[in-house]
């Protein structure tokens, strides 16, 4: 195998913190590698050397194998928010576009929106300004996919995206033959990919071939044989300290070498590995909750034309956990503010007294928004509520400014030396353990949690995971990784979009495998469908014998919905087969930039098509 990359003697500090050393390793073609380590000791900085937006401190070498294709996902898109998506994309790839001819540049703009398609950007003159931030991170994806780089260096590629759009990016990456470096902490996500783990620990790396379940195993291995070999240190250490003591007078000619090997041994002797470990036993416990906590009676709510939220209705309850899914979008965070109150500010209603009250029953509007329905909170509820965008630190403040308690923050891995750094020198992961430590220190009995896995460390995730299976209260999450919601939830809200909200009851991986059962019934029924077309001279027959198998699963069916059922399967195997038609044109690469143009549009209509459609048969048909 060919080495892509060589890393020989790469440092970097800040200030009196070290965070890698003389570090060195290799990269083979076809290596998947994960990176991982806790937050604050320098992936993303390490990521950034590789990409020429930082140096090492100590020279070192990094050397990339001659002539392979090499892209950057940063944490960061950097982009102007007046352009159009696939104007952005254009502008950022002017460097590799340049050197292309016009029938390869005709390629490139072909992948480039039909990556834009299989992302769900159906408009690729939207302009910037207007995306979310899961749909940012899908344009710098775009971008770098587009590219078809032999190499792939990635930093937390997951982050903001929707389970759709993640589990898209996992079947490419693993299918693929590219070679990759890449910063996660998404296990499913790592253990789909990734052939390798490579670790950041105390400034040094490890490689360990295999699965993230592997790695934890080996990496015990090794600390378990590094304390040992230090407890035999120790043994040594206490013989040579006696020797020092007992015979002054051979500290002189030949005894020399003896002295300095005792100082030796007495640095390693002190050399134990603790791994840190946060404890939520400080934070734990929460305000007693009442048998009310928030009960939603036939909640609409639009933005302009847009419909959030259709006539939903629902009473949490006590000690319930709830996980929420669904596309980028769908109104999941617009969710949760409505339940929270947080949608308050800049509303109006024509009743001033009701805008503070805690009983939402008359027409609200925020902007363009509207909101229909009840809303009631129970007296003794006490929120705690995560968000996205949550973090308001003053960046001149010191991490002991914003929770001054020492023995709290040690436990939550803010050692003594880190407790007067500035706001402004925490990583992105150390600013959000500190975030959510304000949060659980108010000891809330609704813990409302919005993405709270991006950007933490691997470690924080498990210990925190331990935290909230225990949480005394009500707790609600909107996250995209499925072993988080695997471990915690108890039924789902899946937000399927045009205000259409499913309750299921379950794990996220039974979710999906019921979704696949759906969609694999789904395809043996086109099948059929396709049989019964080539047998048309018998089919008046077999049409009424199926009227009659089809009226005795779906008796409860009303004649009118009987009749919509049969139109949505007929029109689903009509958009199947356009959809399949278009993509086949697209695969052969003869069509003009205005066809490629028109028919990335029409897919995504029809995708968005096939979505309401498919809801719908599914409603009827279970």
């Amino acid at each position: 195998m060919a080495s892509y990359l060589q890393i020989e003697n790469i440092s970097k500090s800040y200030g009196p913190k070290v965070l890698f050393e003389n570090i060195g390793f290799n990269i083979n073609e076809g290596d998947k590698i994960a990176l991982i380590a806790p937050n604050g000791t320098g992936k993303t900085s390490l990521l950034r050397i590789l990409a020429g937006d930082d140096k090492s401190d100590s020279g070192g070498k990094i050397i990339f194998l001659k002539d392979i294709r090499i892209a950057f996902l940063r944490q960061d898109y950097d982009y102007d928010p007046e352009k159009g998506i696939f104007d952005q994309i254009m502008c950022h790839s002017t460097a590799f576009t340049e050197h292309l001819d016009q029938e390869h540049l005709w390629e490139y703009e072909r992948r480039v929106r039909q990556y834009l398609t299989s992302f769900r950007l159906a408009d690729p003159d939207q302009r910037m300004k207007e995306l979310s931030g899961g749909e940012i991170k899908r344009v710098a994806l775009t971008e770098m996919l587009a590219t078809e780089a032999d190499f792939y260096i990635m930093d937390e590629p997951t982050n903001h995206l929707d389970i759709d759009a993640i589990e898209f990016l996992e079947g490419f990456l693993s299918r693929s033959r590219c070679t990759l470096l890449m910063v996660t902490h998404d296990r499913y996500f790592l253990d789909k990919v990734c052939n390798t783990v490579m670790e950041l620990d105390h400034g040094a790396v490890y490689i360990y071939r295999g699965d993230y379940q592997n790695y934890l195993e080996k990496r015990s291995e090794r600390i378990a044989s590094y304390n040992a070999e230090t407890d035999k240190v120790r043994n040594i250490l206490r013989r040579e300290l006696e020797w020092m003591r007992s015979t002054p007078q051979a500290r002189t000619g030949k005894a020399r070498y003896r002295i300095n090997a005792f100082h030796d041994l007495k640095e390693r002797a002190g050399q134990t590995y603790t791994q840190k470990q946060i404890s939520m036993s400080e934070v734990q416990g929460s305000t007693r909750l009442g048998t009310k906590v928030i009960d939603c009676k036939d909640i609409s709510f639009y933005y302009g034309d847009t419909c959030y939220l259709d006539h939903f209705s629902y009473n949490f309850q006590r000690y319930e956990k709830v996980g929420i899914v669904g596309r980028n979008g769908a109104g999941k965070s617009t969710f949760i503010n409505l339940l929270t109150g947080n949608y308050t500010p800049g509303m109006v209603s024509t009743d001033p007294e009701q805008y503070y009250s805690d009983r939402t029953d008359a027409p609200w509007t925020h902007g363009q928004g509207l909101l229909t329905g009840v809303i009631e909170r129970g007296e003794s509820l006490k929120t705690g509520y995560y968000r996205q965008e949550g973090i308001s630190f003053n960046p001149d403040d010191t991490v002991l400014d914003i929770v001054n308690d020492t023995r709290l923050l040690n436990r939550f891995l803010f050692p003594h030396d880190m407790l007067n750094n500035r706001i402004a020198t925490l990583s992105g992961g150390e600013k959000r353990r500190l975030y959510l430590l304000t949060i659980l220190m108010q000891q809330p009995n609704l813990l409302v949690l919005d993405e709270p896995t991006n950007d933490l460390d691997i470690v924080t995730l498990n210990i925190l995971e331990e935290y909230l299976k225990e949480f005394q209260g009500t707790l609600v999450i909107i996250s995209h990784d499925r072993h988080f919601l695997d471990r915690l939830v108890d039924h789902l809200f899946v937000f399927c979009g045009d205000g259409i909200v499913k309750d299921f009851i379950g794990s996220y991986s039974e979710y999906r495998e019921f979704i696949k059962e759906y969609e694999s019934l789904k395809k043996t029924k086109e099948r059929e469908t396709g049989k019964a077309a080539k047998t048309s001279g018998n089919n008046t027959r077999e049409r009424k014998d199926g009227d009659a198998d089809h009226k005795n699963i779906r008796k409860k069916l009303s004649y009118k919905e009987q009749r919509e059922l049969e139109q949505i399967e007929k029109d689903l195997d009509a958009l199947n087969k356009e959809k399949s038609e278009l993509e086949s044109a697209l695969g052969t690469g003869a069509l003009q930039f205005e066809e490629l143009r028109k028919a990335s549009e029409r897919i995504s209509e029809i995708m968005k098509a096939l979505d309401e459609k498919e809801t719908r048969w599914l409603e009827l048909s279970c």
